[in-house]
């Protein structure tokens, strides 16, 4: 029998026909690959995620992650997922032929690691980084490095992490202090600690490649003075052995979720014996770690999406199978001789899956949305779309993160409360996915470090050109939907929103231009939800548009109901979710400043 934690046909639907996967394989990157082979892909990963990660899913959040004799000790499905990554091509999807990958689109990678995503979030994350530091050896990286590490990271063998917070630093990279002392040899002395590294160690790898930010010793202050290096846990020797390069696994950090993916704290260099090799260019660290950070973040927002569609399905599950009460008669009351209603038939509840529906859906959609540019930026050979591409990708990156792990959360938990009593049981999956989710909004920059990216730093980028072709894509939409009679209220609502969003920047801009910064981003978090709400309005109504198209289409490739849904799911969300951009407008245009710090302290 299926499992139910993902909805396989809504998952190929935004893929294939809202976001045109196929169009993407007429790049000349992309000219080996056609629409059934990465199909047969997708359902291979599908029943892969069945067997081996699926049943697993609540035996590992039982079975934390811990430390034990300077290691830590994982799920044994840790061993299996890094195998089978290997030998599926899922590490090295995306990397160049050259490079040992198979040169497939992103996106479609991004669908087979979401499914994955759904069936056990705490999985992964362990072939995940490896890639995306095998992905910063093979871009900046020496013909040397890359012959030594990459093999055995795409092959699932070695594993990779990122690491770059510090205890002292947090969020803050212009205050990390982790020392590189250059020697004769050609490598450098790295020592200092690294907290918070996901998937740091485990019994499972013969070896982690950790991608290290250091200081240089008299490198510029402040994230100018940031190099990258390549930090092995056993460095290589010339005989082709192992041996210890001095990189301790501290300890394992008891999280309240994701309890199967471990998060260790590393100590570099405590015997004066570890070893780094400079990736690039010196004080150039902080970009370079930016390449994978982009991904990184994609796929923050891919796994908290994939957990609202299994906390969906879950619940949407149980609402189909739980009775409980009975529909209000003519009268108003309830006779208690009628047969007991199915919970789904109570508007409430409906209400709760409808929103659950909504940010599931409209959060995959953005994920494929971000993966397309992703996919065109790298493909392309036009230096215009490039620019044009990267531009955008930049935009939406913060909201690509912050949505789907903010509203996601919301999801989850009106998922719990469907549930009712049951919800808050461990018996019943929800309350894991609400704990599971609880990260994605702290991962990779929490939601104010994004909000203050979206606003600080992509709304003026290119004087402002970034918004303009992001409002421009979103007018395409809006002027396809208004030539329907049945969508065209919808798209006047989104372009009165889009024009609101206008008089919103036009309050805030003055107060950067006077150089007034800290009142300029004081209420970020409240644009960043502005404007994710007006980017999930656009594509549900993208969604809208192309379902009415297809009811019309006697070849449809989908049910009638199946695209009513979509057209119901996106009316819900512009009754219930798109006018609380009115109230976030409200405040974001109150001049008032309470959360500024002033001479007196009011938080007592």
């Amino acid at each position: 029998m299926p499992k139910k934690y993902v909805d396989l046909e809504t998952l190929k639907y935004i893929l294939y026909d809202i976001h045109n996967l196929e169009n993407l394989l007429t790049a000349e990157r992309f000219q080996d690959h056609d629409m059934e082979s990465l199909n047969l892909f997708i359902d291979s990963v599908k029943e892969f995620s069945d067997r081996e990660l699926y049943p697993y899913f609540k035996e590992m959040d039982e079975n934390p992650a811990y430390h034990k004799d300077g290691t830590v000790i994982v799920h044994k499905q840790v061993g299996t997922m890094m195998k089978q990554s290997g030998e599926m091509g899922i590490i090295s999807a995306c990397f160049n032929y050259e490079d040992g990958g198979l040169q497939m689109p992103f996106s479609a990678l991004q669908a087979a690691v979401y499914i994955m995503d759904a069936a056990n979030n705490h999985l992964p994350g362990y072939p995940s980084l490896t890639q995306g530091s095998a992905e910063l050896i093979t871009e900046f990286g020496t013909e040397e490095l890359k012959k030594t590490y990459v093999p055995n990271m795409l092959s699932g063998v070695w594993g990779g992490t990122m690491c770059l917070t510090e205890p002292q630093a947090g969020s803050s990279l212009s205050d990390i202090t982790t020392k590189a002392t250059p020697t004769e040899e050609g490598f450098y002395k790295i020592s200092g600690q690294k907290i918070f590294i996901s998937g740091g160690d485990h019994q499972y790898a013969d070896n982690f490649v950790h991608l290290v930010l250091a200081r240089i010793e008299g490198a510029p202050k402040g994230t100018k003075g940031i190099s990258l290096f390549v930090v092995p846990k056993n460095r290589l020797k010339e005989d082709g052995t192992l041996e210890y390069n001095d990189v301790m696994t501290v300890a394992d950090f008891q999280k309240m979720g994701q309890k199967g993916y471990c998060t260790t704290h590393l100590g570099f260099g405590d015997s004066d014996d570890c070893r780094g090799w400079l990736v690039g260019e010196e004080h150039k660290g902080l970009n370079q770690m930016f390449l994978m950070m982009n991904g990184a973040r994609i796929a923050v927002g891919r796994g908290a999406a994939a957990i609202t569609m299994a906390a969906y399905r879950a619940s949407l599950q149980y609402a189909n199978e739980r009775p409980q009460g009975r529909k209000l008669t003519a009268d108003g009351k309830k006779n208690p001789t009628e047969k007991q209603s199915l919970i789904i038939e109570h508007p409430d509840v409906r209400r709760m899956l409808l929103l659950q529906k909504a940010i599931a859906e409209g959060s995959l959609s953005l994920v494929f949305l971000a993966s397309k540019y992703h996919d065109i930026i790298h493909s392309t050979s036009s230096k215009e779309e490039k620019e044009k591409y990267n531009l955008l990708l930049e935009m939406i990156i913060p909201i690509v993160k912050t949505f789907p792990s903010e509203a996601g959360a919301e999801s989850v938990d009106n998922g719990l409360q469907v549930l009712g009593g049951y919800g808050f049981c461990t018996d019943f999956s929800l309350q894991q996915y609400y704990r599971d989710i609880r990260i994605s909004a702290l991962y990779e920059g929490t939601t104010g470090i994004q909000s203050q990216d979206l606003l600080g730093r992509k709304v003026p980028m290119q004087n402002g050109k970034g918004l303009e072709l992001l409002v421009a894509e979103i007018m395409q939409t809006i002027q396809l939907a208004s030539k329907d009679d049945d969508l065209k209220k919808y798209a006047a609502i989104l372009g009165e929103k889009l024009q609101l969003s206008q008089k919103v920047l036009g309050h805030l801009m003055p107060f950067a231009m006077k150089g007034n910064y800290e009142r300029y981003l004081a209420d970020a978090n409240l644009f960043m939800e502005y404007m994710s709400i007006i980017t999930l309005g656009w594509l549900w109504l993208e969604m809208a548009v192309d379902a009415k198209s297809e009811l019309n289409n006697p070849n449809k490739k989908y049910s009638e109901t199946f695209y009513e849904s979509k057209i119901h799911t996106m009316k819900f969300y512009f009754k219930y979710e798109v006018p609380k951009t009115n109230s976030l407008a409200e405040s974001l245009m109150n001049n008032e400043e309470i959360t500024i710090k002033k001479d007196k302290e009011y938080i007592l």
